[in-house]
């Protein structure tokens, strides 16, 4: 059995990851995840793969209050009431996602800290990478140590993975053998659907958003072989089964 190492989501994909005692997990996601996100004059998703400083801006959406305040590097914050207004679809990974516009002063206070014009737009849901399969995401903090130890380092901070849950007490990589079972997560259960492949975003200081850290050669080297769902895998995303609240310090174990 395990416990739940940390909840982290972030209300604007790309931005900053936040830390939660607690996350309340629904069949689209954790709640507040993800509820925004950016795109381009294309309307073509952007997060922080191609755009790291992005990683600087800090999120807070405060749903009953319909406000999203955002605090910039050096402490300026950005806060409105949450307006929408003109429909788009956004090509969203190799989906189309329907969104709206959001009005209000956060697009061009990024879009200025970014040297990019950009716009926020909002989904009808949370907006997962791999949609209802992948509504949630598993990652060991053993699976961490072993990372480390591959690159020389003393610790591989988590927040580079992005991953909603940690999981503490179990061995390495050992979410890789949930994939299909039903796993209690607090007062969730979830399953398992595959491998999280890693790109580029994992190679960046989550503070900074500057490339410090190769992990990707690492994956390549210990994991690379490894016949998965994705390639250069590390964590698994899952579907969510059964709602309920997860909190750090919840028993974690298949069923």
């Amino acid at each position: 059995m395990g416990t739940v190492a940390w909840v982290a989501y972030s209300p604007v994909k790309g931005l900053a990851l936040e830390l939660a005692d607690q996350g309340q997990l629904t069949e689209l996601g954790l709640a507040n995840d993800r509820r925004f996100f950016f795109v381009d004059e294309n309307d073509r998703l952007v997060n922080a793969k191609g755009l790291g400083v992005l990683q600087k801006v800090h999120a807070v959406f405060d749903e009953p209050a319909n406000t999203l305040t955002f605090r910039m590097p050096g402490g300026a914050t950005v806060s409105d009431e949450v307006r929408l207004d003109g429909e788009l679809v956004a090509t969203f990974w190799d989906w189309r996602k329907p969104a709206r516009l959001v009005v209000g002063p956060w697009s061009d206070a990024v879009s200025d800290l970014a040297g990019k014009n950009l716009r926020l737009v909002m989904p009808e849901h949370t907006a997962p990478d791999r949609q209802r399969e992948g509504a949630t995401s598993l990652l060991s903090t053993g699976s961490l140590r072993a990372l480390a130890d591959e690159l020389g380092v003393d610790a591989v901070d988590s927040r580079r993975f992005r991953m909603h849950f940690g999981i503490d007490g179990v061995d390495p990589h050992a979410e890789d053998t949930w994939l299909g079972k039903r796993v209690r997560l607090g007062d969730a259960v979830v399953i398992p659907q595959g491998h999280v492949g890693r790109c580029a975003v994992t190679t960046q200081n989550p503070q900074t958003g500057s490339p410090d850290l190769d992990t990707l050669k690492a994956l390549k080297r210990y994991r690379g072989e490894l016949e998965t769902t994705e390639p250069l895998p590390f964590g698994v995303y899952a579907s969510v089964v059964e709602p309920g609240i997860v909190r750090v310090g919840d028993p974690v174990f298949p069923l």
